[in-house]
């Protein structure tokens, strides 16, 4: 990896896992659809004048894809992490149940974009879950949270696995990434506050609390997270930016002691290594399948 991708590589690790602490901090003081419906909002001025001062123009067809994209990567995605952490699941816990998604794209990869799944990822699949349910036993003997919240962050990851496969196999054309940035913000402000509209949750908490994790989610989680989320996708591959995705637990656990003083449990510390040996497992070679072969579709550099 170049000195500059490894600068983009950092840069979202840590964005991305800021991105957790942002929705927690809004969510302590008001509803996660009002948060979401205004940290969109707020994004959707400089969409707007991004786009009008680019006179940006694309078909109809590229224009559908990126809705279905943003649906998935942004409304899908948040809404299952912002509904978790007001439903009281700890962000640490979140993001490590929402850091699975690299297993979960090999899967896909595999069914999805012909892409062969081995034995030792299967295994590693395996593992990778059974170390997340030990830290989610962990978390519900400390917590409050329901456990079907946990359920949440998991559909929250499938959502963005779905997108990624999307964009890679449609490759849409016609917008350049900070043009397709803007259009899928703008597509999620929209959704976003139709949905808080229609639930009565538009009006945002005067909370400074709630302030500050708007802006901390339209920094951190928006323009850095999903922005360099998108920049690794498109110079470094899928593969490499789901990866990376496994450096965001541990990082936003830190982020959560620093700023909350949370703490850990022997048995959550435990099943955070256990699922660290389900990753060595799914990213190692192991014995590759002869009798097909693999079709490099998300190792484009």
């Amino acid at each position: 990896m170049r000195p500059l991708d490894r600068l983009f590589a950092a840069g979202f690790v840590v964005a991305w896992s800021a991105g957790f602490i942002g929705i927690e901090l809004g969510t302590r003081h008001g509803s996660a659809l009002s948060l979401l419906a205004w940290r969109f909002l707020v994004l959707a001025v400089p969409s707007v004048l991004w786009l009008v001062w680019r006179r940006v123009r694309c078909d109809r067809r590229v224009l559908g894809t990126h809705f279905v994209i943003a649906a998935l990567a942004q409304v899908g995605y948040l809404s299952g992490i912002a509904f978790a952490a007001q439903l009281g699941v700890a962000p640490g816990i979140v993001s490590l149940i929402a850091g699975l998604q690299p297993i979960v794209m090999a899967v896909a990869a595999s069914l999805l974009l012909a892409e062969p799944t081995r034995r030792v990822q299967v295994v590693g699949l395996a593992v990778g879950f059974a170390g997340v349910a030990l830290v989610v036993s962990a978390d519900r003997v400390a917590g409050d949270a329901p456990l079907w919240a946990f359920l949440l962050p998991v559909g929250a990851l499938l959502s963005l696995v779905s997108a990624t496969v999307i964009e890679r196999r449609v490759r849409p054309e016609g917008l350049g990434p900070i043009d397709a940035l803007a259009v899928q913000f703008l597509f999620s402000a929209f959704a976003f506050t139709l949905m808080a509209a229609i639930s009565g949750e538009l009006a945002p908490s005067p909370a400074a609390g709630f302030w500050m994790g708007v802006m901390w989610t339209v920094v951190f989680a928006g323009i850095g997270g999903y922005g360099l989320y998108w920049v690794v996708v498109r110079r470094s591959g899928a593969t490499t930016a789901s990866s990376l995705l496994y450096l965001t637990p541990p990082t936003t656990l830190l982020w959560a002691w620093l700023m909350f003083g949370d703490e850990l449990s022997f048995r959550a510390w435990l099943g955070l290594a256990v699922t660290a040996l389900g990753v060595l497992l799914a990213l190692s070679r192991g014995r590759r399948p002869v009798e097909t072969e693999p079709v490099p579709v998300l190792s484009r550099s």
